[in-house]
């Protein structure tokens, strides 16, 4: 049976894919309102309520992952899509700054609180083990889909109407996800053993403590945050500022870097037959650097255009891809399947802590010259690749199934991750 012939995983991909897309709409929304009430100011006041986003993630996705085995799912992740509904249709009747930060906050405290739980509902549905990697792939490509057509769809829709039905539109998706979810079957939790909030809660760093691939992915988290930041903070700014575009030529460069996420990752699957992922993910910083040194060049000289500076968002996309996209393999080679949930929720905090470093760098720093803010953001892309470099060493030939050399890794593998799973030293 293929996976999108279970029903209730249907359901929950479908009410996933969704709610992206409601969220995609609205990110575009939220540049749009933050120009609107702030002017020349926006990029700082989006900086701040994407800050606010990161802080809601990095707290409090960990925690919502530790107690998922312990809650009413199908009816909390309903509340948690009504809960996000009910904000952004408040979000086009704001009139003043500060009541953007406290209905972000709302908002994506639900959302922090979602992502994980969702996450976790997956294996008790989808209890084959190759179907589940299935899923979680799935669950990559509806990420990487949403950053290309999401703006584009708002593109298109901005060429009709106001940006402020682009909130209806986010609502709308959300109230679908809810009904989609409250449809759907879903089994009581199984719960973890380990006995404390605690010890889950550190299960997940721990594996990417003692684990040099992971390390290294934490490293690369830094890269692709300082990279997409300019491209999520200060579009809004660049284009109408800089360019001199209007609504629509925001959502278009927004989804230039999304097209060029879009190709890579369409050509990654091919390409990760032949090549190591720790190359792959290597070169997508590389890729990162070089389009944050021509940003920098473009803003220093004032030579920007719509043609290059969209070729340079563009390149920025794909070196995300070439970061993001591996990153689930690097996950599910080095943790034994009952710790995977731990270890996507630890990544999907990591992550965001890099973001939380660089929203506000790109914003607040940008709001004054935005050539001085890429440059601190080149410098910290540089040094998480180095970093990489550095904690991720080359791997060596993987030893062949059975024997002595395999039963050796074993043990070691046992020795260094204990109860928490498998972790493979490499």
């Amino acid at each position: 049976m293929g996976l999108f012939a279970i029903r209730e995983y249907r359901r929950l991909f479908g009410a996933q894919v969704i709610a992206l897309f409601g969220t995609g709409l609205a990110t575009v929304a939220l540049g749009l309102l933050a120009y609107e009430l702030a002017g020349p100011a926006a990029g700082t006041v989006l900086a701040t309520a994407l800050t606010i986003k990161m802080v809601m993630y990095v707290v409090i996705a960990p925690i919502a992952a530790a107690w998922a085995d312990r809650l009413p799912r199908r009816l909390f992740l309903t509340l948690l899509d009504v809960i996000r509904a009910g904000v952004v249709v408040a979000l086009p009747f704001i009139t003043e700054i500060w009541q953007i930060y406290v209905l972000i906050g709302v908002l994506q405290a639900a959302s922090a609180a979602f992502t994980p739980t969702f996450q976790a509902v997956i294996p008790d549905i989808v209890t084959d083990e190759s179907q589940y990697t299935r899923a979680l792939s799935a669950s990559q490509v509806a990420y990487t889909m949403e950053s290309l057509l999401s703006p584009v769809l708002a593109a298109l829709a901005l060429l009709v109407m106001s940006f402020d039905w682009l909130f209806a539109g986010t609502a709308l998706g959300f109230a679908v996800s809810a009904a989609l979810v409250l449809a759907t079957r879903i089994p009581n939790a199984t719960p973890s053993g380990r006995v404390g909030a605690r010890d889950r809660l550190s299960s997940g760093l721990v594996s990417f403590a003692r684990t040099p691939r992971l390390r290294g992915i934490m490293a690369l988290n830094l890269v692709v945050a300082a990279a997409g930041s300019i491209v999520v903070v200060n579009t809004v700014n660049y284009v109408r500022d800089r360019l001199g575009g209007g609504q629509a030529d925001v959502a278009w460069m927004l989804a230039a870097s999304g097209g060029g996420t879009l190709l890579v990752a369409l050509a990654l699957p091919r390409v990760l037959d032949r090549v190591s992922d720790r190359a792959v993910m290597l070169s997508g910083a590389a890729a990162l650097v070089a389009g944050l040194a021509a940003a920098v060049a473009m803003a220093a000289t004032a030579t920007e255009s719509v043609p290059l500076t969209a070729s340079i968002w563009v390149a920025i996309g794909a070196g995300m891809a070439l970061i993001v996209t591996p990153t689930g393999r690097v996950i599910r080679s080095s943790i034994a399947r009952e710790g995977l949930p731990a270890a996507f929720a630890a990544q999907f905090s990591l992550s965001h802590l890099a973001w939380l470093i660089t929203y506000p760098i790109a914003g607040w720093l940008g709001a004054s010259s935005l050539a001085v803010a890429w440059v601190a953001l080149g410098a910290l892309a540089m040094g998480g690749t180095v970093a990489a470099l550095l904690l991720w060493p080359r791997e060596p030939a993987a030893a062949p199934a059975g024997g002595a050399d395999a039963e050796a890794v074993e043990a070691e593998c046992v020795a260094v991750a204990g109860q928490n799973g498998c972790v493979h030293a490499v």
